[in-house]
């Protein structure tokens, strides 16, 4: 795919001009970014918003930020997220078919994360991809056979580690943090864990926009490649300017639902205090960024939720609401099979139409 139409964004709408279908899988792409912000961007600022430490609107703002200059470091590491994107299925060499099956993946996406937001549960926007992409992928092939199966065990070790991890960590951080200050005056030490959670809240939003923001980038450049009848892939260069929309679309996002995300993860599941979330975020983000350098992908909304599990298990099981623990389980579980579903289905109505 050449990279230098890619560079300004007169060029890419000199490109939606010529190929009309980029208009499609654009509209379609941001939306399952707006989706995103909906429902993954709020859960790094979730804890911060729910101890007080800030108000929402600039907690959002301070997101939207982070998220920008997670997406900035990251490609200047790894810059083939389109190639990594695209490895995890394969769509064959015909492009419109490779872009019907796209489009179908981001309607699946966006369906499936909409409902989770509407009863206020997070979901992973990274396993709701691989599962729409891999449905749509099975409905082309008419079979397992454009399934990457590495690509997809690192998936699934990346779901365990997120999830053991997460919980170890905020459960640790939790005991380490209440004993270092066992001794300390309780509004003094209030004052400065609500500084440092500020400080966990701007490292989770950084880490999230590192992992899902580059994630969602690369689809947005496949969907580029394809409608201009790319379906092979090659070497990307990511635009600023394509940054900066996407962490303003994901910010826009959480502006407009994340509310609801905040009051389920940092409120209903567990009653935190300003030194637990602290902990939580610290451990979120610590699991984060060990995550991000051994390359596994590991879901942000797991990470975080899992940690917030074990600081409240680190004060007592019975402080965790079990029941909005058991919601969130039962959608991360369905979310491979029930999005795959959709992404399958999705897939034979396009082609079915297109």
């Amino acid at each position: 795919m050449p990279s230098s139409s890619f560079l300004d964004i007169s060029s890419y709408f000199e490109m939606m001009g010529q190929y009309p279908a980029l208009i499609l899988t654009s509209i379609l792409t941001l939306a399952v970014i707006l989706v995103n912000g909906w429902t993954d961007a709020p859960n790094a600022i979730a804890t911060c918003v729910s101890t007080r430490a800030m108000r929402p609107r600039p907690a959002i703002i301070m997101a939207a930020i982070f998220n920008f200059l997670g997406v900035l470091v990251m490609t200047l590491i790894n810059k083939k997220v389109a190639e990594t994107i695209y490895n995890m299925v394969d769509f064959g060499g015909d492009a419109h078919e490779a872009l019907v099956a796209l489009c179908a993946a981001m309607v699946a996406i966006v369906t499936w994360a909409t409902a989770a937001w509407k009863f206020g549960i997070p979901t992973s926007e990274s396993h709701a991809l691989i599962a729409g992409l891999s449905g749509a992928a099975i409905a082309l092939h008419n079979g397992l056979s454009g399934i990457n199966g590495a690509e997809w065990l690192k998936v699934i070790y990346g779901l365990a580690l997120s999830t053991l991890l997460g919980f170890v960590l905020g459960f640790i951080m939790a005991k380490i943090v209440a004993f270092l200050f066992r001794y300390a005056e309780r509004q003094k030490a209030n004052k400065g864990f609500r500084a440092a959670q500020i400080g966990g809240a701007a490292a989770m939003a950084f880490m999230h926009g590192a992992q899902d923001g580059q994630k969602f980038i690369g689809v947005f450049l496949l969907g580029m490649a394809l409608s201009s009848g790319h379906a092979e892939m090659g070497t990307v260069e990511i635009p600023i300017w394509l940054m900066a929309l996407c962490a303003i679309v994901m910010g826009l996002g959480t502006s407009i639902g994340g509310l609801r995300i905040i009051k389920s993860v940092g409120m209903d599941m567990v009653k935190l205090d300003v030194h637990q979330g602290f902990s939580a975020d610290l451990a979120a983000a610590g699991c984060l960024l060990l995550s991000s350098v051994t390359g596994i992908p590991v879901s942000t909304t797991h990470t975080k939720t899992t940690a917030i599990m074990g600081v409240g298990a680190a004060r007592r099981i019975k402080s965790v609401n079990w029941s909005v623990v058991r919601e969130m389980v039962l959608t991360w579980v369905l979310t491979f099979p029930g999005c795959g579903l959709v992404g399958y289905l999705m897939a034979k109505l396009f082609m079915a139409i297109f």
